[in-house]
């Protein structure tokens, strides 16, 4: 059931980051949302499942953005989705603030594995914009730690207001 849940959260996240993303954010902030799900994934359910989902979105992501070069983003997926699914077992991360540095740091890492393969194969020279790599992170990470408030709030707020009907109706 998990495992259908994360490719469910991946095609959806596929979905709106290749039609609603760019009209809702305008190119003001960059919010990797299949990258966002990986790192949410891996937190929740551990390092093999973060691999997998990294894998299976990096690669999908890869097809879908008609590059010429498919694995590279998958690669860098995989990578974060492993290392942060270890993070996730070994850290206690269910405050927002640890959960805001971890995604922090895998949106710096998937920008350093991503852009150094490139650049290692010589594929494609980037020019260095720090700026926008941190401002994608920092999307990332608000992105992430109101998932996962999201997650965990929603449940509850059904629960109360179910027994509030059942307390107006006696």
């Amino acid at each position: 059931m998990k495992a259908a849940g994360a490719v469910l959260a991946i095609v959806l996240a596929l979905a709106l980051q290749t039609t609603v993303a760019r009209f809702v954010i305008r190119g003001i902030v960059a919010v990797d949302l299949v990258l966002v799900v990986v790192v949410y994934v891996a937190l929740n359910a551990g390092p093999v499942t973060g691999l997998l989902s990294g894998t299976l979105a990096g690669l999908v992501q890869d097809t879908l953005a008609g590059s010429g070069i498919i694995g590279i983003g998958g690669l860098a997926k995989t990578i974060v989705g492993f290392l942060t699914g270890i993070v996730g077992t070994q850290f206690i991360v269910v405050q927002p603030l640890p959960r805001f540095v971890v995604f922090f740091s895998a949106t710096l890492l998937h920008a350093l594995i991503f852009f150094g393969l490139y650049v290692l194969l010589d594929l494609r020279q980037f020019g260095t914009s720090y700026a926008a790599i941190t401002g994608q992170a920092i999307g990332n990470a608000v992105t992430g730690v109101l998932a996962f408030q999201l997650v965990e709030l929603l449940p509850g707020a059904v629960e109360r207001r179910r027994m509030s009907k059942s307390r107006i109706r006696r």
